[in-house]
């Protein structure tokens, strides 16, 4: 069986597969989303993070943020967004590969984390600059 495997991958030939053309393309949005809706049906921290996307839209349109302040927010988030979806690509690399307990395993999943990690707490920050002067203003503070 695993003879079988390896040769069925050493026949595969990825520049055969690329045919281009508006099919094509089509094909790739629908891989996108199926690789979205996966990531949100089995990632905890995607699901936060879509709702603090939401929360963030929302409070936006609240406090009528100003454009510059938009494409800040919107970066932001995609970003973290991306690095979450990035992240959940190593760890189903890594988990491919090996079904042990490896260093470099545990390496690579806990490097992917702290990426979004970093992210997260970037984009918090942002937040607070974007939204700290509404909050403030809201409840008086000024």
């Amino acid at each position: 069986m695993k003879k079988e495997l390896q040769d069925k991958e050493k026949e595969f030939d990825r520049n055969a597969t690329k045919v281009y053309g508006y099919k094509r393309f089509f094909k790739s949005i629908k891989y996108s989303l199926d690789g979205l809706f996966y990531a949100y049906r089995y990632e905890q921290s995607l699901w936060l993070h879509g709702f603090c996307t939401i929360l963030a839209i929302i409070m936006g349109i609240i406090f009528k943020i100003k454009l510059s302040e938009w494409a800040i927010v919107f970066i932001s988030l995609g970003a973290i967004l991306a690095l979450e979806l990035i992240n959940t690509a190593i760890e189903a690399a890594v988990d491919l590969t090996t079904t042990k307990i490896h260093p470099l395993a545990k390496i690579a999943k806990d490097c992917g984390s702290a990426a979004s990690f970093v992210m997260s707490i970037v984009s918090i920050v942002i937040s607070l600059f974007v939204f700290g002067p509404y909050l403030k203003e809201l409840f008086g503070l000024l």
